[in-house]
């Protein structure tokens, strides 16, 4: 076939372990907003306060920042499951994942979730959070170089 290339086992790997990484995201999303006591109850515990004032800080959430966290949650599902579909799409909805993602993290930095009293208790869990939240921008940043070069590479399609 001409100007169709072989995929690489990496794409398989990468698209895998993109979709699994991101499924955790979508849990968290829909677990949130189905709002899922035991769930909540778990997230809370962390930050040492309550189930009811983690789904109070969801429930605050402006409609402009909940469509955005949607758009960050699934254009890394969509783009993952294109990039195993070898579709250049791929980079698209990564594209639109980061935006979403930029856009919730904006959101969030300005309106951090409750902490606990317990002064250790809140740095510990704002480290986390950092943490995390650091582990998802460079994942999705990842995920989007990766699609950009496989689609240059003429892999997708």
């Amino acid at each position: 076939m001409i100007g169709t290339k072989k995929t690489p086992w990496h794409l398989w790997a990468v698209g895998v372990v993109g979709l699994l990484w991101n499924s955790g995201g979508a849990n968290d999303y829909i677990q949130v907003n189905m709002r899922v006591e035991s769930y909540l109850a778990q997230g809370a515990e962390m930050l040492g306060i309550t189930g009811q004032q983690v789904a109070a800080y969801y429930d605050a959430f402006p409609v402009w920042a909940n469509i955005s966290w949607a758009l960050g949650v699934w254009g890394a599902i969509a783009g993952s499951l294109l990039l195993l579909l070898r579709s250049k799409f791929a980079f698209l909805a990564f594209l639109l994942s980061l935006i979403g993602l930029g856009l919730t993290t904006i959101y969030t930095i300005g309106t951090p979730m409750p902490m606990a009293p317990d002064a250790e208790m809140a740095e510990s869990a704002k480290t986390f959070q950092r943490a995390f939240s650091a582990a998802i921008w460079l994942a999705t940043l990842l995920l989007m170089y990766y699609s950009y070069r496989m689609a240059k590479a003429g892999v997708l399609k």
